[in-house]
């Protein structure tokens, strides 16, 4: 099982499919029969491990998105991050992947939501197939005014189910 578009989508400029679990089902408009059940249709808002995300933004803008900046906390922490730091960049790269490194970084602008929710390790997807249907669950990842919205929905939910 995992959130994908179709074949399409592979095509379009905006990024390719990624296989991930669904991790929970958090939002139905239709019932909330069916996010206490955990069933999947089409439209609802799911939780997807975000690690196949993270590895794609990793190899293609070379930036490592979801950790916590550095803060200086403790000298011993400081010092395993700086040996950790530094085996990630101990990787060779040519000429050639550095300049194409350095050309995407320029158009590369990622959402502070969208930041917030790598950094947990689940990103709010949306189902678009009929997974009944076909038994494949194609989805997207929510950005934007979409995935402000559900997140306000999904704050209420949850403010409502604290007072009850």
């Amino acid at each position: 099982m995992g959130i994908s578009r179709d074949s399409m989508h592979k095509r379009r400029a905006t990024g390719g499919k990624q296989k991930t679990r669904i991790l929970d089902v958090v939002y139905n408009a239709s019932n909330n029969e069916l996010v206490r059940t955990q069933t999947l249709v089409k439209s609802a808002i799911v939780q997807v491990d975000a690690a196949p995300f993270k590895q794609w933004y990793l190899t293609h803008y070379g930036v490592d998105i979801g950790r916590k900046k550095k803060a200086p906390a403790a000298k011993k922490d400081a010092a395993e991050g700086q040996e950790g730091e530094a085996t990630a960049e101990e990787t060779k790269k040519s000429n050639h992947v550095q300049r194409k490194l350095e050309k995407r970084q320029q158009g590369r602008t990622l959402d502070p939501h969208i930041e917030e929710q790598f950094g947990s390790g689940r990103l709010l997807a949306c189902i678009a197939s009929r997974p009944g249907q076909c038994g494949r669950a194609d989805g997207y990842i929510l950005e934007g005014k979409e995935l402000e919205f559900y997140m306000k929905k999904l704050q209420r939910k949850k403010g409502k189910g604290a007072a009850a």
